[in-house]
């Protein structure tokens, strides 16, 4: 049998993704545009406002920096954010699960009127494929289903 240990050295490694932006009408510019306008909407939610406000407080700056990175990374494929979004949200202990409906109909509107439906829908995609996974983390047991109003679809 021949050794094939120098084969398996390099296991461990994965080739690099598709670096593709989701859209080619996505900018940095844009993006900007879309973290700006949608936390704005955010804030002013009778529900979201205050949950958001309570974890950042006079932090906004920073924050909005951070999601802006972020978004470059999920829809430029940038590699900008260097976080851990799953644990900062499980530690909201006032959140609910219906605030993911909230969060991603806003997100919704927010995109569509920003990047224009043909560059809002792979971003929304993608905004639903994140909220399915922090809520699932969050929320659901291993037999639960994503509810329904994660997807566009039903939205």
């Amino acid at each position: 049998m021949a050794d094939n240990s120098a084969d398996l050295v390099n296991l461990d490694a994965r080739p690099a993704g598709n670096r593709d932006p989701v859209h080619p009408s996505i900018t940095e510019e844009l993006i900007s545009r879309l973290v700006e306008q949608f936390y704005a909407k955010a804030r002013q939610d009778e529900r979201l406002g205050p949950l958001f406000d309570t974890r950042i407080n006079d932090r906004w700056p920073m924050h909005l920096d951070r999601m802006k990175n972020f978004w470059s990374s999920v829809l430029l494929k940038s590699g900008r954010y260097k976080g851990k979004p799953v644990p900062v949200h499980m530690a909201i202990e006032d959140i609910k699960s219906d605030d993911f409906r909230l969060w991603l109909r806003l997100f919704r509107e927010t995109a569509i009127d920003v990047l224009g439906q043909d560059a809002a829908v792979p971003t929304i995609i993608a905004a639903e494929r994140i909220a399915q996974s922090l809520w699932l983390a969050k929320f659901a047991t291993p037999f639960d289903p994503v509810p329904d109003w994660m997807f566009s679809k039903s939205a």
